[in-house]
């Protein structure tokens, strides 16, 4: 306790050292916040590589001070920008007594601009002999100590701009994040699909299993809920023509956190006309290969100590299947929906006394085989009453031409060929409805998605993915909180 109190009251007075600063600087006139622009043409990055090209340049940079090293008359300090870091060369001779004197009262994390030639030191170190230097923003907090740094899980997460200032390597991990949404762009436009936007702000509550958050419009004065899926209004635009349609958005699930979830995270979903689930198959694994590639040099990736190729084609293999081979447990055994049940309670599984046989095959699948594919590999032909939305197979109506697709144990996406016959799905929407209601939640028939339906859907498939997990996968990030800027926190005590 005494330690912490030591701590609390040093990092008190540091905090005032640098208010009093600010406080002289002000009433000198010198406030460092008074400067719109500063005219910068080089990075730091710029110049450690390409030295040989810019040594003896005049340069202008600004970033944040990060070090500062007092050899008396002269000073070595480096300046970090988000390209990098590039050490500074600072003398009294150069700047003058005044000036030198007010940047030797600069703090560590003051912003600052300078400009200066480029030059190696006499140890070979790539630098910038400053000829003028400028405090454009001070900093009132002190950053994190050099070497303990800013190790707490919870406090990086928390502060993330304080994680990038003094961990910056972790901006490659945001970096490759954007080129990954980019790749997927550029994968999906190239392949003819439009992109588009469609409401965030729902009227119905139509998730199949996932909660909403729900909301008050006031204009309207009616609840509204955040979406929990981007399907229903991109395949209204297939009913309306738009034959390969694609968006990437914000999802919202009103539900548990844990190292792979987190209440609000980021899908992409596509449909293409006259296609199928088969086809749908063809274009995530190109996909997939087409981002790894771009964002990391390779279609092999490798994450927490294993690798995934995910070159084409990948493994396909039906539920049924993988229940048998991995759980050990025959579907084609079953004979009723009680036999079922039973199976499910003599190994200890949770159901439900309503459970038909292809609910418990998916309980199964689920709870014994999804961790275990390493994968990449697609799950196919899922039972059609926890597919909801998608065609049935002609060889056997109990199933769907559906499929799910694993890497690293994980479900990565889901897809399968439409359902497009209107009574068929209005059927399915009443069994969901009915199996929600019998859970105590609340949930709405999308009339008019079934409106649309009705003025003909073409033959389409479509596919949904988590852009997180994928980040996630390239990055060898073991977190989702780790691929999100801002993850959703519990807020700290008295906030």
């Amino acid at each position: 306790m005494v330690a912490i109190l030591d701590t609390q009251e040093r990092q008190s007075e540091l905090l005032q050292i640098r208010q009093d600063k600010l406080r002289a600087l002000t009433e000198s006139g010198r406030s460092p916040y008074l400067r719109t622009r500063c005219d910068v043409t080089h990075l730091a990055s710029d110049i450690t590589g390409n030295f040989e090209a810019l040594e003896g340049s005049k340069v202008s940079l600004a970033g944040r001070q990060m070090s500062k090293r007092d050899m008396g008359r002269a000073f070595f300090c480096d300046l970090q920008d988000m390209s990098g870091r590039v050490q500074l060369y600072v003398k009294t001779d150069d700047l003058g007594q005044e000036a030198f004197d007010e940047f030797k009262r600069w703090d560590i994390g003051d912003i600052i601009a300078v400009s200066g030639t480029v030059f190696r030191t006499k140890r070979g170190e790539i630098s910038v002999h400053a000829h003028g230097v400028e405090l454009l923003s001070k900093s009132l907090r002190p950053l994190p100590e050099k070497y303990h740094g800013l190790t707490d899980t919870e406090t990086r997460y928390r502060r993330r701009y304080v994680d990038l200032i003094v961990n910056p390597e972790i901006k490659e991990v945001f970096v490759k994040r954007s080129k990954t949404i980019a790749a997927i762009r550029a994968f999906l436009d190239g392949e003819g699909f439009l992109e588009v936007e469609t409401p965030v702000l729902h009227t119905l509550d139509t998730g199949a299993a996932a909660r909403p958050f729900r909301t008050h419009l006031n204009a309207l004065d009616m609840q509204m809920h955040l979406r929990i899926e981007l399907e229903l209004f991109l395949k209204r635009l297939i009913v309306g023509g738009i034959d390969r349609v694609y968006e990437l958005g914000r999802i919202f699930r009103n539900e548990g956190m844990s190292v792979r979830h987190n209440p609000e995270f980021t899908m992409c979903e596509l449909y293409r006309a006259y296609t199928d689930y088969y086809g749908m198959m063809d274009i995530i694994e190109r996909l997939f290969a087409h981002v790894a590639e771009r964002v990391t040099g390779s279609r092999a990736v490798t994450y927490q100590g294993g690798t995934a190729d995910l070159t084409p084609p990948w493994p396909r293999l039906t539920m049924t299947q993988a229940v048998k081979d991995i759980a050990g447990v025959d579907y084609n055994d079953w004979q009723t929906d009680a036999d079922a049940r039973e199976a499910l309670a003599a190994r200890g599984l949770p159901c439900r006394a309503d459970m038909t046989r292809g609910e418990c095959l998916y309980a199964v699948f689920e709870e014994k085989c999804e961790h275990t594919l390493r994968g990449p590999v697609f799950i196919t032909e899922y039972p059609v009453e926890v597919s909801p939305l998608a065609k049935r197979c002609a060889r056997d109506p109990l199933f769907t031409e559906r499929f799910e697709f694993f890497i690293n144990g994980w479900e990565m996406g889901n897809a399968f060929t439409e359902l497009n016959d209107p009574a068929d799905q209005r059927a399915r929407f009443a069994r969901q409805l009915e199996i929600r209601k019998a859970e105590g939640v609340a949930a709405s028939m999308d009339e008019d998605f079934l409106c649309a339906m009705e003025y003909g859907m073409p033959p389409a498939g479509g596919l949904g993915f988590g852009v997180d997990r994928l980040v996630m996968l390239l990055t060898d990030s073991p977190s989702i909180r780790d691929v999100l800027l801002f993850p959703t926190m519990r807020p700290e005590a008295g906030q």
